[in-house]
């Protein structure tokens, strides 16, 4: 099957968003965790392949060479057009990662100009005036502004993304976005002629997005969160570029144990934790413990709990405590220490018949699938906007993972997903 769209994602539980909303459309959608080794199968009925990258907060030429070979394969499989999926919160530092990688991908697809559109109203995420907003907060006085890893201080995403690109970055407001898609594509032309090849798009509402998806389609590239993308199907299929969608695929029943595995701090995260714990097993893990004594313990606690148990092994807390262990251990040992015992936490409960795994974080998410040796993910079923269920192949066994970004889901997230597989 002709590949139509190739995408790149700057983390794992973002990459199953991305997948999640794109299979909305019916289309077959591959999930590739990092970058494959071998070629894709012509044979393939994907014709939307998405690579989900570990890259979010690695250092900025790190994360520009796993992109460049993410973009090497999708080129080589076939894409001509191509999206570069971040946060909703857009996650980034004033060095990036989010402006170096589009100019990389920008040069490399000869893209003149490309469109910034983090907005995912669905979820509470808006763009207006350029401000981005997470429900009625500026995201500079929404609960990101603590994040562990990348403090977002600031909610002005033209002023964000400035000092991370070379190119002058412009606005394409409400007002514009508002009288539809032909104003808009008049507004990046002006633009464009001025210089600015690097465009923030307004949106509010899911409207929005349809007018900034028709507007930019036949950009070579596009970035932006995943609402954005999930507009772009049903533009193919009019445009005849891809065929109507068939029936779904038959997912698997997936039996075994189950666990949550929770490594985001985010302010929904906590909510979610302190409700599951409530009502199933739990262990909390302490950064600076892991660091003196490794995850034998959590692993010999994790044995003694029967399989089909509901559980919950976390790091998760509240800022003032992420605060003192990053003192204690520095920002970047406190991280690891968690997603190495999160990942041995992850390895024993399979090794003990646990087969239905729900992990919370991108960063956790990205080492626990690392560690289970996960390369390629089916979609199947959302349980809350942007948080599918997905399957994957472990050593011979169907596994049933999801893989949930911080803020994403309500209270009773996890309680919710079990039930929606059929494992409460």
């Amino acid at each position: 099957m002709a590949l139509v769209l190739g995408c790149i994602a700057d983390d794992f539980t973002g990459a199953t968003d991305l997948a999640a909303l794109l299979s909305r459309s019916g289309l077959p959608v591959s999930l590739r965790i990092g970058v494959p080794k071998s070629k894709r199968d012509e044979s393939d009925p994907a014709v939307i392949e998405v690579i989900a990258l570990k890259c979010r907060t690695a250092p900025v030429q790190a994360a520009i060479e796993q992109a460049r070979e993410a973009l090497t394969w999708l080129k080589e499989a076939g894409a001509t057009r191509f999206f570069w999926k971040y946060c909703s919160t857009f996650d980034s530092t004033s060095e990036g990662n989010i402006g170096p990688i589009a100019e990389m991908l920008m040069a490399q697809t000869n893209a003149r100009q490309t469109i910034y559109c983090p907005a995912f109203p669905e979820n509470g995420r808006s763009v207006f005036m350029g401000h981005l907003f997470v429900g009625e907060q500026l995201l500079s006085d929404s609960p990101m502004k603590d994040h562990p890893l990348t403090p977002m201080r600031d909610s002005n995403l033209v002023r964000l993304l400035s000092p991370q690109v070379r190119g002058t970055v412009g606005l394409a407001n409400r007002n514009v976005i508002s009288k539809g898609s032909a104003a808009l594509q008049a507004r990046l032309q002006q633009l464009q002629e001025t210089g600015v090849s690097h465009v923030i798009v307004d949106a509010i509402s899911d409207d929005d997005l349809r007018t900034i998806a028709a507007a930019a389609v036949d950009m070579p590239l596009l970035t932006g969160g995943s609402a954005i993308a999930g507009q772009l199907p049903h533009l193919y299929i009019e445009h005849g570029l891809a065929a109507p969608p068939n029936a779904r695929a038959h997912l698997p029943n997936v039996e075994g144990g189950q666990i949550v595995l929770s490594g985001s701090c985010s302010a929904m995260t906590r909510r979610q934790v302190a409700s599951y714990a409530a009502r199933s097993s739990s262990l909390k893990l302490d950064p600076i413990n892991l660091s003196k004594q490794g995850a034998a313990a959590a692993c010999l606690w994790l044995r003694q709990q029967p399989a089909d148990a509901a559980k919950i092994v976390y790091a998760t807390a509240e800022p003032g405590d992420v605060r003192h262990a990053q003192e204690q251990l520095g920002r970047d040992e406190a991280g690891h220490v968690v997603e190495q015992a999160l990942s041995d936490v992850a390895r024993e409960a399979f090794m003990h018949g646990t087969r239905r795994f729900v992990v919370a974080g991108g960063e956790t998410s990205g080492a626990i699938t690392q560690a289970l040796g996960v390369t390629h993910l089916t979609i199947g079923p959302e349980i809350a906007p942007g948080v599918p269920w997905t399957f994957a192949e472990v050593e011979g066994e169907t596994i049933a993972l999801a893989l949930k970004s911080g803020n994403f889901g309500g209270e009773d997230f996890f309680t919710d997903a079990f039930s929606r597989l059929g494992a409460a």
